[in-house]
């Protein structure tokens, strides 16, 4: 037997309720009022499908991840003539659809099969792809990846802003994100408008159910040929607005929007927030944690001092447990005045020998050319093209991405131009 919840405003909920009251293997458990109830009776776990209209006051991605997180999967119930509302409900995931005069016989093989997806090992969530309305895939799959680092400034927004315009400098398509919820910068480093409603405008539509690829790339205006931003939030308190379902399929469909995706992200990685609250609630650091995940290049980022490369150690161990992509580490403003002589050799030994890290990546410090780059408003590829830092960043570009290995000769003839 189906156990069902309704959350239908009156326009059809006399119907719907009729249906599954008359059809077989359905049990009408809750006739929900509104949204804060269907969520309340959902975690409850008395029913494993729930019915709900496009009209449902609050109702968006976030409610409905809340719902498959506790394995109540979601139809929804639409008129035919209801273009508008069917849209919305199969962008925020619903991919099951009844109609208001469907026969009882209809809904009840819906729905039982929704709650046999569940119990047969089907995901719970929400469908992100709508199987009968499939989206064109890519000759190459576009790829996400995401600039982490631990806490101290170690120059995980220098190091993804510059990654990034070297992906378009060489021709590839690229949509930088920046998903950090304690203190977005890319934007300003780009010299952009800080008002851009960049990533919480993509957040908010997402969760309303009305982001599409055509969507997110007029949020995300072009900074510099072939590459696309999507700035972070204004003011670090607007973190709620950047919730894990939005997040997920932001970057969703922000591989359809570029070749390269790449994301700047947080460096707080707890997941213990919700542990404050009695009932869900945001979490100051599920962008971050829901980046990783749906990453498939992951570049860790440490600064090369004592205390950094501290902080790196356990930052590396930290991040391995997660879901995640295997790290590549990059140590930045390497300088003998931190390391000593022979800084890289120093850096090396010490990473082998605490964090068991053999193959690292070494990035110069380079602070006038940073500094110059920042007042400008501008990348460094576009400000000092030659410098040892644009030089490296070329390489590890060219690393992650195969379609850009003419940066592996820029950095070549840099390299003879310029000393390291």
């Amino acid at each position: 037997m189906t156990t069902v919840l309704t959350a239908v405003t009156h326009l059809h909920e006399t119907a719907v309720v009729g249906a599954v009251g008359r059809a077989d293997g359905l049990t009408l458990v809750r006739r929900c009022a509104d949204l804060a109830e269907l969520l309340s009776a959902g975690a409850a776990g008395v029913a494993r499908v729930a019915v709900v209209s496009p009209d449902l006051r609050g109702l968006d991605r976030d409610a409905l991840r809340h719902l498959a997180g506790h394995g109540v999967r979601v139809a929804g119930v639409v008129a035919p003539e209801d273009e508008d509302g069917e849209r919305r409900l199969r962008q925020l995931g619903v991919a099951t659809i009844l109609r208001p005069d469907d026969e009882p016989r209809t809904v009840g093989a819906a729905l039982a099969g929704l709650a046999t997806a569940t119990t047969s090992g089907a995901p719970a969530a929400p469908a992100d792809v709508v199987p009968d309305l499939p989206e064109p895939e890519p000759e190459l799959p576009t790829p996400v990846t995401v600039v982490w680092g631990p806490t101290g400034a170690p120059g995980r927004s220098t190091v993804a802003v510059t990654l990034a315009a070297q992906l378009a400098g060489a021709g590839v398509r690229t949509l930088l994100v920046d998903l950090d919820t304690w203190g977005a910068s890319v934007g300003q480093l780009l010299g952009m408008v800080d008002e851009a409603p960049g990533v919480a405008a993509a957040a908010r539509a997402s969760e309303q159910g009305t982001l599409d690829v055509p969507a997110l790339a007029r949020l995300a205006p072009e900074a510099m040929p072939g590459l696309r931003v999507l700035t972070g939030l204004p003011r670090a308190d607007r973190w709620p607005e950047l919730r894990a379902g939005a997040v997920e399929d932001v970057l969703r469909l922000a591989r359809s929007v570029a070749d390269h995706v790449v994301v700047d992200v947080g460096f707080a990685l707890e997941d213990d927030e919700e542990l404050s609250y009695d009932t869900a609630a945001p979490r100051r650091n599920a962008a971050t944690l829901a980046a990783l995940e749906a990453a498939d290049r992951l570049v860790v980022v440490g600064a090369a001092d004592a205390v950094s490369l501290q902080r790196l150690v356990r930052g590396v161990q930290e991040v391995s447990v997660l879901p995640s992509p295997p790290a590549l580490v990059v140590v930045n403003k390497v300088r003998a005045g931190v390391a000593g002589p022979k800084p890289e050799r120093a850096i090396r030994d010490v990473l082998g020998r605490f964090a068991g890290l053999e193959d690292v990546r070494m990035l110069p410090w380079a602070p006038d050319e940073c500094d110059e780059a920042v007042l400008a408003g501008r990348a460094l590829t576009e400000v000092r093209p030659r410098c040892p830092l644009t030089v490296a960043l070329g390489l590890l570009a060219a690393e992650l991405e195969p379609r850009a290995s003419g940066l592996r000769a820029a950095a070549g003839s840099g390299r003879r131009r310029v000393r390291v």
